[in-house]
């Protein structure tokens, strides 16, 4: 169309993560005189209630899972033919992976890996179907070395940085009122409700640390399916007034402003906006050493305080190492995170496209 590249984004639904979050920066944020751009929502119907420009073409497929939505992507694959298509979730990826041969032939396919590769439930999957990608995007070089070491994925390997919004997440945590109460220190953790973020070894590193703070509270955003069980050990921990789950919030920088400490306690995690979001703001940073490319950029940080182990143990130390030196409105530069900046990453992920187009199909 006029000369644009078709660029298609496929992710299975827009809201609640951090994988939906930069494919909603993405697809508002790349240049649409260059390229024609499309989001498919693989298990949604559509995208009204997110804000998104005129410009983006939303496609809902509406599958109960991903798996099933095959072949209502094959058939939205046929009528756009877009030279581009941009996936952002591993199973998801790994579905398109499959389908490349019945693909028009000149339709290239880059694969965002969103999660830690050893964490996953088949490296032999990563081992046959992630070549076949004209780009595998890794969110660090230490997760990039890790597909090159587990999965044995080197040639079409790109590092790019996840797209945030600063600007915007600043914007929030700087206006409106002070969401907490009480004297604190007021905790926040925001991320889905799954075993590999951790909440239940937060839940009990929280009620040790009220055993030195007894007037802590924390506060969880986040929705998941493992809602039901914190809401029950935090009860056994005798800490259910004190901690709240919020579950699903649209704009979690809100809760930035009062908040003393922002905890990241997953048992693994690749790089998580969550964080990158509660960096931008200044917020202090209390997080599992889970990551080594996390580890690279909050090294050496005076605002950023390292647990030594996935643990309630470890987890509850570097909290209360913390808390003795911040207040509710101490907050740290935390410098490393403008290489994140919406318009520094919109820009190298659309030099990768670039690339791509400018090389032989596959």
């Amino acid at each position: 169309m006029n000369g644009r590249a078709t660029v298609l984004l496929v992710i299975p639904h827009l809201g609640g993560g951090g994988a939906e979050r930069v494919f909603t920066l993405l697809a508002g944020g790349l240049n649409p005189a260059r390229f024609d751009i499309h989001l498919a929502l693989v298990t949604q119907w559509n995208a009204a209630e997110f804000e998104l420009p005129t410009w983006v073409t939303v496609h809902g497929i509406g599958a109960r899972r991903v798996r099933a939505g095959w072949w209502g992507l094959l058939r939205l694959i046929w009528r756009l033919r877009p030279r581009v298509i941009l996936s952002g979730m591993a199973h998801l990826n790994m579905l398109l992976l499959i389908l490349r041969p019945l693909f028009p032939r000149n339709t290239r396919i880059l694969v965002r890996q969103n999660g830690c590769i050893r964490a996953a439930g088949s490296i032999s999957a990563y081992r046959k179907l992630y070549p076949k990608a004209d780009a595998v995007v890794c969110q660090t070089a230490a997760m990039a070395g890790d597909l090159a070491k587990v999965a044995g994925v080197k040639r079409n390997l790109r590092v790019l940085p996840n797209p945030v919004d600063l600007e915007k997440t600043r914007a929030a945590a700087l206006s409106g009122p002070n969401l907490w109460s009480g004297p604190g220190p007021h905790l926040l953790a925001v991320g889905r409700l799954a075993p590999e973020k951790g909440f239940d070894l937060l839940l009990q590193a929280f009620a040790k640390v009220r055993e030195r703070f007894p007037s802590a509270d924390l506060t969880i955003v986040g929705e998941g399916r493992e809602r039901r069980a914190l809401e029950m050990l935090a009860w056994l921990l005798g800490v259910r007034q004190a901690a709240r789950l919020l579950g699903h919030v649209e704009q979690p920088a809100i809760w930035f402003k009062g908040a003393t400490a922002f905890v990241l306690s997953s048992r693994h995690e690749a790089l998580p906006n969550a964080v990158l979001e509660a960096a931008s703001a200044g917020l202090p940073i209390v997080a599992t050493a889970v990551s080594e490319g996390l580890l690279d950029l909050m090294r050496g940080d005076p605002g950023v305080w390292i647990a030594k182990e996935a643990s309630a143990e470890a987890i509850a130390e570097a909290l209360g190492e913390a808390l003795e030196r911040v207040t509710p409105d101490t907050r740290f530069a935390h410098s490393w995170v403008e290489a994140f900046s919406k318009d520094r990453a919109i820009a190298a992920y659309e030099a990768c496209i670039d690339e791509s187009l400018a090389e032989p199909v596959r």
